[in-house]
């Protein structure tokens, strides 16, 4: 038999810590890409603490069509992501639909998630190949009952990689991560200075990117919600 689609994102949630880590690190990740790309459409990870006046939202794009997101609410957190190459994808019908499973048992509070518009195709295609959810009360992460992929089929730990440097929770899982994709040197020490949520120096800012200006940040810091001095 081939690999069950939902195994990849059963190892996921099986390592992903709870929801305020969920957080700091996404706002982390974010904030180290601030400094390292100035120009946010280049940037991997953001973080939109004003993504509504009660939700906020993680995200990952890597400019080739895969990305993900994760809305934080009063209600807990929903995560969906998108591997254009995943044997999921809505795109392997015509008309596109999402996977069998993929949003079953998916909890009212985020129901309205689902339909987002900004996660779906203009048809209203949610673009996904990936769920899960976990609600304030929730003791560990969930995810549908995902029908099995066909016989000698394979996800490639579809889900796994897209959250690879956000599951690992490591200041030196980004620095790989940001030395390939930025194709620089990356200081492992001012990266564990934003890990741990310090308020910024400048010191910290010209060890990420020489070309930085601390008081130039000052936007993306009070967007990301990342702490400052004072």
């Amino acid at each position: 038999m081939g690999l069950d689609g939902a195994v990849s994102v059963h190892e996921v949630i099986r390592q992903l810590p709870g929801i305020s880590v969920v957080r700091d690190r996404s706002r982390a990740m974010a904030m180290v890409d601030a400094v390292m790309s100035p120009d946010w459409e280049s940037r991997f990870y953001s973080f939109d603490s004003r993504w509504s006046p009660t939700e906020e939202m993680a995200s990952m794009r890597d400019g080739c069509g895969n990305e993900y997101s994760i809305v934080f609410s009063p209600a807990g957190a929903y995560v969906h992501g998108f591997d254009h190459e995943s044997p999921m994808s809505p795109y392997r019908v015509d008309p596109p639909a999402p996977w069998p499973g993929l949003f079953e048992g998916v909890p009212e509070a985020f129901l309205p998630q689902v339909a987002e518009p900004a996660f779906s195709e203009v048809d209203g295609t949610p673009r996904a190949t990936t769920c899960f959810w976990r609600e304030q009360a929730d003791t560990e992460w969930k995810c549908g009952a995902v029908e099995a992929l066909p016989e000698g089929v394979q996800d490639d730990g579809s889900a796994e990689w897209l959250f690879d440097v956000l599951v690992d929770g490591r200041p030196e899982a980004y620095q790989q991560f940001a030395e390939e994709y930025y194709e620089v040197a990356v200081d492992l020490e001012a990266v564990r200075h934003v890990y741990a949520l310090r308020p910024l120096t400048q010191s910290v800012v010209s060890s990420l990117n020489p070309d930085a200006e601390l008081a130039g940040l000052e936007e993306d810091m009070t967007r990301i919600g990342y702490p400052v001095l004072g």
